[in-house]
Order: structure tokens, then sequence, then C-alpha cells
């Protein structure tokens, strides 16, 4: 922890805000004490939530609302008073910091997702703290990361960190929920992440914020298969973060997975969202998760969606599983037509033939 040099610390509403879902002054203060500390000697990214909160209570609303104008109405009144705050407190050691704004339409994207990387890592050769959230202002469901865990680790891939440093409501991962059973007992580190790990994990613990102790679980999953660890530790107590970057055990230590993942594989499988779904037969699955091996247009049962050439799609079995993503080689009324048939069946069925898979190997990810 102490030699990591390039860090993201992701910063929950729960953490900026009091018991009342307002901006907590005092709190903040402190926090940002613990940022400046941590971006001596280092490159700091910092995810922030918080704008919706803050427009909440900069509009005098008595809670969060629960329509999608509503909230995008707060964002873009909360934004700029996040933004302010920010600068008021780095400011005062006289560094500086820069907002970006993301959809998730940024990082599908392959050309705006090295664009973002570029403006990233040129800030951090600058000497800039990038200040990063979600563009709630203009996000609807299907441009949404849904929660800034997710943005979180996806920017800790794209700029390739060192840690991620995730400050929640809670101390960490438990055994139970700590807020429903006083026997529940911190797990201080975890070597992988397993879907009975994610069992323990519960929903949201705020009416002022979106994520819950499973995306941060997922969150630290992504960024162990790109060889990052990850720490979830409370926001809510100050010092916490430094005792992390300086190697204190704290929270819940989540260890880099041996297999690391290369950066299109996880563009591919983390940052993509699907838009269609290829059930393939048993063979086909085994051949992809076990042989790594490309999927041939014989080993499809049935293609769902619409979706064009080149686009995202899930690989899904016989019982509905989603384990693998990749870039269709064909568009999907053209998969119907080969579906479940030979490879070199496939100039005679359509008049033409691009390559002899559905999915080529080098544009899929198991997940």
């Amino acid at each position: 922890m102490r030699a990591a040099r390039r860090v993201v610390v992701k910063i929950g509403t729960n953490a900026l805000t009091n018991a009342t879902g307002r901006f907590n002054r005092a709190h903040f203060e402190a926090l940002s004490e613990d940022l400046l500390w941590a971006a001596q000697g280092r490159e700091l990214v910092v995810v922030s939530s918080g704008a919706i909160a803050l427009g909440v209570e900069r509009l005098g609303l008595p809670a969060r609302p629960k329509d999608i104008p509503g909230k995008q109405a707060c964002a873009a009144v909360g934004q700029s008073r996040l933004m302010q705050a920010y600068e008021e407190a780095f400011g005062r050691a006289d560094k500086r910091v820069a907002q970006i704004l993301l959809t998730h339409e940024d990082v599908q994207d392959r050309r705006r997702y090295l664009n973002v990387k570029h403006a990233l890592e040129k800030l951090l050769e600058a000497g800039v703290v990038p200040i990063i959230n979600e563009n709630d202002t203009v996000s609807v469901d299907e441009l949404k990361f849904g929660d800034n865990d997710t943005l979180a680790s996806l920017v800790t891939g794209v700029i390739e960190a060192e840690l991620l440093v995730v400050l929640s409501d809670v101390e960490g991962l438990y055994t139970a929920d700590p807020r429903k059973d006083p026997q529940a007992k911190l797990l201080t580190q975890v070597d992988a992440v397993t879907p009975e790990l994610l069992a323990l994990a519960g929903g949201s613990g705020s009416t002022v914020g979106t994520g819950g102790m499973a995306t941060k679980i997922r969150a630290a999953a992504r960024v162990a298969e790109r060889g990052i660890r990850c720490i979830i530790t409370s926001g809510a107590v100050p010092g916490r973060l430094r005792a992390a970057l300086q190697g204190e055990p704290t929270g819940t230590l989540f260890e880099a997975s041996e297999n690391r993942r290369s950066a299109r594989m996880a563009w591919i499988a983390h940052a993509l969202r699907p838009k269609g779904k290829l059930v393939v037969d048993v063979g086909a699955r085994e051949a992809i998760v076990g042989g790594k091996r490309s999927l041939l247009p014989s080993g499809v049962k049935q293609v769902e969606g619409d979706f064009g050439r080149g686009d995202p799609v899930d690989l899904v079995d016989e019982q509905g599983t989603a384990f693998a993503r990749g870039l269709s080689a064909y568009e999907n009324s053209e998969l119907r037509k080969i579906a479940g048939k030979k490879s070199s069946d496939i100039e005679a069925i359509l008049g033409y033939r691009y390559i002899d898979e559905a999915v080529h190997r080098d544009d899929l990810a198991v997940l």
C-alpha cells in the first residue's frame, strides 16, 4: 500500500453527508485533509458522489426525488457546489483540481474510452487531481453506470492505478449485516470474490446513495482482474484513508488476482453493455471456458436481440446464465440464418462470409 503511486479514491454519498442526508461540512474538511495528504507524492484521482444530495439541500427539498427529471435537476444544482467544496479544500494547499463528468457511453465507445484515458493521463502528468462523477444531469438508464462504485472500478482500470480505496458508510465486508446482527465479524482480507461472498452483501443502507455492498464487492472484483488491490473502509472515520495508504490494517483488503486480464478484455467484460444474447450448447461453452476457443456458428442454438456486426453480445448457457461477453462477427439477422450450421456452410447460406467464427476468441471475455 505504501508503494502505491497512482491511487483512486471513491467517496460515497454517506461519507459526505450526515444522518439526515445534508452535506456535512466539518466531516468534509477532515476528509479533504486526508485527500491532500494522499496527494503528496502520489497521483490521485477522486470519484466523488454527493451532487444530488447537495442539490436536494440547496433546493430545500424534504427528500431525494424519485423521478429522473427531479434527480437531474438536483444534480445540476449540486454538482457546482460539490466542485466548489473541492476547489476550496485543495486550493488551500495550492493543489489544482479538474471536474470530469462521465456517462456510460464514454467508456462503451472505444474511441471515447481512449479519449478519457488520455485526458486523465495528461491531468495526472500536470499534477492535477481529477474529481470524477457520473453526469447525472443528462444520464438516463441506458447511459448510467448505475453507481459510482462501478464508475470507480472502470476509472481505476482505465488509468491502470495501483490501488482503489472505497470510502463507504460501513467498515468493510462483514460475515453478516452489522446493522442487524451484532455478532457479525469484519473480513479483513479477501483473496477471491466468489458467489458465496456476494451473498453476504446487502442492499444500500442509505436514502441518498445508490450503491450497496454488493456493488462495492463487484468493483473490487473488477480491479482485482487487472492486478489491482482494493480496500473498502469507512469514510465516516477521519484518518482511514491515511491508514490504508500507510499499510495499516483497516477495512477489508481485496487482493489482486494472479491471472491478470488485459485492458481490452477488461473493456469487453466490464465496460460494454450487451445488445443481444447468443444461447450456446454445452460443447461450445466448454470449448470457450475450458479451451479458450472461439464460438462457431455450429454452437449457437438461439439468437436474441437486435445487434449489428461488432456489437457486444452475451453468451449464455441453456439455463440462461451468462458466462462470456464478446463482439459479434455477424449481425443478428445473419446469425439467425447460420446458427447451428457449419462454418463451411456460411457462404452458401449468406452468399458471403466474413470469418468462420460467430465470435472470435480475440473478441471474447469469459465472465
